[in-house]
């Protein structure tokens, strides 16, 4: 694990070269942003991923921006979109901002016809900050061990296995949707709170299956209590080495959460864009990717504001399908 990480920072710091730098003026705070505390709103409650990223950035924050410091606000339910409509009332004058993800930032209105705003629409993207890759997993007392083997078997017994998923229409549950629609076969879905109740069903064997981020269940994993099938990115993680992707076997298959910063919908350009240039080099920071990397398995992204746009437009294309053929809705 030593040299992994030690790679890891190797890696970190020539990212770190990549990365927009700031200018002197910008660093300090001086053209007027920020020139005072800025609110972070978590569309998720205290000690989740989401949470634990925004604080990670949220510590590095005055050593870039002159001594300012970024306060962050949990504001959950209703699967981050209250959050997001909080965020998505406000002014775009760079004093709120959110973290963004999936269902309040981009398919919340998919899954919720009846939402107050229309989240492709409500918000302006600044930067795409990380990916949390996720994996496919199984209960022990599953006999196969490889996805063909998972998919012959689910296509030889259809409706006959379960998957466990953090609630409907959350990433874990359309990550398990696209598989099966890729794949041709069915499995039924139990729907649970949160994560962790999705991994704890999953290892209790009162579901088969399931597909949560490889941060949560990398510990069941190492410990034998489920096994791993899969990694949702094509590029795996060196955290699980000998599992393969799913796009071996299933060409082009990619899903993993992402998180990212966004503000309300109309700013201007030229401070989207120094606000873009602030977490771009709290982004580039060798140790906030090595916590990134060890507590969530993640990697930085990062980009500029048009770039994350594009992103959520094609995360909205994706996924619109999905939520429309499977009939899915928010809880």
């Amino acid at each position: 694990m030593r040299e992994l990480l030690r790679r890891r920072r190797l890696l970190a710091g020539a990212a770190a070269l990549t990365m927009p730098a700031l200018l002197p003026g910008a660093a300090r705070g001086q053209g007027g942003w920020p020139d005072r505390p800025i609110r972070l709103v978590v569309p998720f409650g205290a000690g989740g991923a989401i949470d634990t990223l925004s604080r990670t950035v949220a510590a590095r924050f005055p050593e870039v921006t002159g001594g300012q410091t970024l306060v962050v606000e949990n504001r959950a339910g209703a699967g981050g979109t209250i959050a997001g409509l909080t965020v998505a009332r406000e002014r775009p004058d760079g004093l709120t901002l959110m973290m963004a993800d999936i269902g309040a930032n981009a398919i919340g209105k998919e899954l919720n016809p009846n939402l107050a705003y229309d989240p492709p629409t409500a918000f302006t993207p600044i930067i795409h900050l990380v990916n949390l890759p996720a994996v496919l997993m199984a209960h022990p007392s599953v006999p196969q061990r490889t996805m063909r083997e998972v998919i012959e078997a689910a296509r030889a017994r259809p409706d006959h296995y379960t998957y466990s998923s953090a609630g409907n229409g959350n990433g874990s549950h359309l990550f398990m949707a696209l598989f099966l629609k890729e794949a041709g076969v069915r499995m039924v879905h139990v729907p649970y709170r949160s994560g962790a109740e999705m991994v704890t069903a999953l290892i209790r064997g009162d579901a088969q299956f399931g597909f949560p981020t490889v941060s949560s269940g990398i510990g069941q994993i190492r410990q034998g209590n489920a096994r791993a099938i899969g990694i949702g990115t094509t590029a795996g993680t060196p955290l699980l080495p000998d599992v393969p992707p799913v796009s071996s076997v299933l060409p082009g298959f990619e899903c993993a959460v992402w998180h990212g910063i966004v503000a309300p919908a109309g700013m201007d350009a030229g401070l989207a864009r120094r606000i873009n240039e602030v977490f771009a080099r709290i982004a580039a920071m060798p140790e906030v990717q090595q916590r990134i990397f060890e507590t969530q398995a993640g990697s930085v992204v990062g980009g500029s504001p048009e770039a994350f746009a594009a992103h959520i437009a094609r995360e909205v294309a994706r996924w619109t399908p999905i939520i429309r053929e499977g009939g899915i809705r928010s809880e």
